[in-house]
């Protein structure tokens, strides 16, 4: 049966059921509703099936024809084709649980023998529906939080957990490092997708926190932006600067300069600098750091009360503090404790944690914008409706880019561009599929276009909340598919991928999982 076909079949369907309906709906009849509705669940299964395999025949011929021609007319009509074979099935999805909708209001109505009866039950119907029309809007996005398989997370707990036992941590190295040279710690920030309210999947979750880094008394830390400096994706070097303290040796209790006092007397009466520990030549060393905070945690560990039903293992790591904490019970977290210099006062941070596969110099910090992304989430969940579905279209999304060549960041960039441009009260749970569907063709419209901006960059929908450096405020909007537009076979990979995506969202609406 073609999607055609089933569609006409459908809404005639539609169209004969209300001569079926009078004001009272006895078994019969009600029996009859409800096996109609499965046989077009059934019939839709049908279709998904024969356009899965409609779809590999002309998958095969596209790559036919692009071995003729690189601008092939038949690879856009495909691609139309595609799509409106996705949407045409969420149509057929709108319409069913539509029709299951007025179904059920129209049983609830009461019979009436009269016409006063039956105008005092119009008055008191009107009324139910003025209550129950929430309700009713509400139906499809209520159905689909149940039908479809969401990964059991319980992000916020475990979230609360990992900061506070990270905090418990850094109280304790506070006291350890008080008379040291070493950086002072920070509260940590809880940052990446778990901290903003969602994860692709249950496994694997790692609670990732950033450690601010500041300048013990006597030093001074100064940013220098290094040789690839491009935006988005910039590495800065930390040069470390020693300060005269010698105006103020009685306050820091006696603390000798740096470099003021002879080498000899340094030597004997007082810790050496950061220069001497954490540093190559005059720059900050990641690795140095990370291999010195890896220690410090385990000398910490041992003091915790936690340490006494809770076991702790530090896994390998060169440019983070990563760690398994698990229970009596067997159940583990994983946590990264990554490190950060804050650029002025801005949410913005040069970040120890980087995303590169090449090799990344210890002395290079990249610049991170993941604490101004949890904060901005933050806010828009203080100004989204209570049952906004923002966070479950990210999470629904992110399932079907496992295998593809679509990054979670780039879905992120796209939703964070929608909640700045379409209502919030427009991502409650009754508009999910709309929700869904705007993602999506947001998506092929920046493919086509070969563009996504970068949401920090030049973007003036940027909430004030955030606070960014001046020179992101009156930059240019930096595009994050600037490689697809020097790499031809990338974005025709990338255009047959979003085809892909389509109809494994799809199969997750109909079925699920």
């Amino acid at each position: 049966m073609t999607a055609t076909n089933f569609l006409i079949w459908l809404v005639l369907s539609i169209i004969q059921l209300p001569q079926m309906v009078g004001d009272e709906l006895d078994e019969a009849m009600r029996e009859r509703m409800q096996q109609c509705a499965e046989q077009l669940s059934q019939e839709m299964a049908r279709l998904l099936q024969e356009l899965e395999q409609k779809s590999q025949e002309e998958r095969r011929q596209e790559e036919r024809i692009e071995e003729q021609s690189s601008f092939s007319w038949g690879a856009l009509l495909f691609a139309a084709l595609q799509q409106w074979q996705f949407w045409a099935i969420v149509g057929v999805l709108v319409l069913l649980f539509g029709l299951c909708w007025w179904l059920r209001k129209r049983s609830r109505q009461p019979a009436s023998s009269s016409d006063e009866e039956s105008s005092r039950s119009d008055r008191e119907q009107v009324e139910v529906e003025e209550e129950d029309d929430d309700d009713d809007e509400d139906y499809l996005g209520r159905f689909f939080e149940e039908h479809i398989q969401w990964p059991v997370q319980t992000l916020a707990t475990d979230c609360q957990v990992a900061k506070d036992l990270v905090g418990d941590v850094l109280c304790v190295l506070q006291v350890l490092l008080s008379n040291s040279f070493f950086p002072v710690l920070q509260p940590a920030i809880g940052v990446g997708n778990t901290f903003e309210g969602w994860s692709p999947d249950e496994k694997g979750i790692i609670y990732r926190l950033l450690v601010p880094l500041q300048p013990r008394r006597g030093h001074a830390f100064h940013l220098e932006l290094g040789t690839a400096g491009d935006m988005p994706a910039r590495n800065f070097c930390i040069h470390v600067e020693l300060v005269c303290t010698c105006t103020r040796e009685q306050l820091a209790e006696n603390m000798l300069c740096f470099l003021h006092h002879p080498k000899e007397d340094l030597r004997r009466n007082q810790d050496p600098s950061l220069l001497r520990t954490l540093c190559t030549g005059s720059y900050l060393d990641v690795e140095k750091t990370a291999h010195w905070f890896q220690q410090l945690v385990k000398d910490a560990w041992v003091v915790l009360p936690v340490s006494s039903n809770h076991r702790l293992m530090v896994l390998p790591s060169s440019r983070s503090c990563k760690f398994q904490v698990t229970k009596g019970n067997n159940k583990s977290l994983f946590i990264e404790m990554i490190f950060g210099v804050r650029q002025g006062s801005s949410d913005i941070f040069l970040s120890s944690h980087t995303t590169e596969a090449i090799s990344t110099p210890s002395t290079m910090w990249s610049e991170s914008y993941a604490a101004a992304e949890v904060k901005f989430f933050r806010h828009m969940a203080r100004r989204a409706p209570r049952d906004s579905f923002h966070l479950k279209c990210l999470q629904l999304c992110a399932r079907i880019l496992v295998g593809t060549g679509f990054s979670t960041y780039t879905l992120k960039t796209a939703v964070m561009h929608l909640l700045t441009t379409l209502p919030l009260s427009g991502w409650r749970r009754r508009d999910f599929l709309l929700r869904l569907q705007d993602i999506m063709q947001y998506l092929c419209c920046c493919l086509e276009e070969k563009r996504l901006n970068h949401f920090f960059f030049g973007n003036e929908r940027v909430p004030e909340e955030i606070v960014l450096p001046p020179a992101f405020q009156m930059a240019k909007p930096v595009n994050l598919f600037q490689h697809l537009v020097q790499d031809p076979a990338a974005h025709a990979e990338a255009l047959r991928e979003l085809d892909e995506l389509q109809d494994r969202l799809t199969r997750l609406l109909i079925y699920g999982c």
